[in-house]
């Protein structure tokens, strides 16, 4: 791995990511260096009081730094609907994780991303859509990282979690 430009660093500590759906929430998390993410589970997200719930205990469990929200755009940096409903869940699970920071990157093509990769690897998207999710939740953490390296700040932009 080559060194941060200029002496820019990035943050020690372990990262939450997680990529909103309707139906699932796919997360991933990495190692305390910020080298490498990994899918961590997928959690149901229908029942949106218990996905809090276990999002909060992850959150617990693996005593992060942050936790990143992946923010829908569309190809031209724009948000729509997804990108509000995004905003609110993060603006929720910033309050339920507080004092842990929560912050929203740029998610735009995470799932297409995370479903070629998975071709490419010779598994079906249709048969483990729950691997898809958290295959987009690494993909979105491994770019949130590789931002924060190039840039020497932290990506996104912070959610408040005003109580």
């Amino acid at each position: 791995m080559e060194p941060p430009p200029e002496g820019r660093t990035i943050r020690r500590g372990r990262r939450l990511a997680v990529d909103v759906g309707d139906a699932r929430i796919g997360v991933a998390s990495c190692d305390p260096d910020g080298i490498l993410a990994t899918p961590v589970e997928t959690v149901p997200g229908r029942d949106l009081p218990a996905a809090f719930r276990r999002l909060a205990a992850l959150t617990e469990e693996y005593e992060p730094l942050e936790v990143l929200v992946g923010l829908p755009r569309s190809l031209h940096g724009g948000e729509g609907p997804a990108a509000a409903k995004v905003r609110g869940f993060a603006e929720k699970l910033a309050r339920r994780v507080h004092p842990v920071p929560v912050r929203l990157v740029d998610e735009r093509m995470s799932t297409v991303t995370a479903a070629q990769n998975l071709r490419a690897a010779g598994r079906s998207s249709r048969k483990g859509r729950s691997v898809v999710d958290q295959v987009a939740a690494v993909v979105i953490l491994q770019s949130a990282l590789e931002a924060e390296r190039a840039s020497g700040v932290a990506p996104g932009e912070s959610v408040g979690a005003a109580p």
